[in-house]
């Protein structure tokens, strides 16, 4: 099945948007062929601003209306917890939350930007999305993150080479209490981070440090740069850390 039939089927539709690579397209191809696709961003905790600024920013492009949701997660002890099954209980509210609205607004069929490359194994919150009927057209369509990522820069999306970005409760140690002000810490350190022109990289919290994981490409250029990261970082984390073993980049 292709994306064309799989809207040719299902016309009408609501959009669990992130502002990502396979959501941006995934919203671009819907209106490309004649769906009505609506976008809807869950606003929590674990997004940081730039996400949002993204999702509105390729709405815009492609003249699609986003909705925002607000959504309180910390507020819910499953997900703050940080047990091994976090995401589950998260994708649960998200999605919960984006079909309620959407149902009010009118829209029965949800989707997510799922494609055929992610393992379906390795990730929690797929249960959470196939209690909730939430389909994946990508992955349906045997989509890759390559081939979505060289479809999205032949229909000129910005997000075409955004880096894959997990959200910021992905920073906090499992079993570790979630708090609003260690979120803020990491975002804040991740922001002077790629303020500074880096990126593909994570601030992982360690023991209250900051231990950095970079590209190997990077980390020479950290290191040259060692003191002004160092006084970027001071405001959120006193002790910064690099980890030795480089990012791997999974697309």
């Amino acid at each position: 099945m292709t994306l064309q039939e799989f809207f040719k089927d299902n016309p009408r539709a609501a959009l669990g948007f992130s502002g990502g690579v396979d959501s941006s397209y995934l919203l671009w191809a819907g209106r490309h062929y004649g769906a009505d696709i609506r976008p809807y961003f869950v606003k929590t905790a674990f997004q940081p601003a730039f996400e949002l600024a993204d999702a509105k920013r390729l709405a815009s492009d492609v003249g699609a209306e986003i909705t925002v949701i607000e959504a309180d997660i910390l507020t819910n002890p499953l997900v703050c917890g940080n047990a091994a099954d976090r995401c589950y209980h998260c994708k649960s509210i998200i999605f919960g939350t984006l079909a309620s609205r959407a149902l009010q607004d009118g829209y029965t069929l949800l989707l997510d930007g799922t494609n055929a490359s992610d393992d379906a194994n390795d990730r929690p919150g797929m249960r959470a999305l196939k209690e909730l009927h939430v389909r994946s057209p990508l992955r349906e369509a045997g989509m890759t993150k390559q081939e979505v990522r060289q479809l999205s820069r032949e229909a000129g999306l910005f997000t075409w080479d955004k880096p894959a970005y997990a959200c910021l409760a992905t920073r906090v140690p499992t079993d570790t209490v979630i708090t609003q002000e260690v979120l803020e810490r990491v975002e804040g350190a991740e922001d002077a981070l790629m303020a500074m022109g880096f990126a593909d990289f994570r601030v992982r919290v360690f023991h209250d440090a900051a231990r950095v994981q970079m590209p190997e490409a990077m980390m020479p250029r950290l290191m040259e740069r060692r003191q002004e990261v160092l006084g970027a970082l001071r405001p959120y984390f006193q002790d910064v850390f690099l980890d030795l073993n480089a990012r791997e980049t999974h697309e």
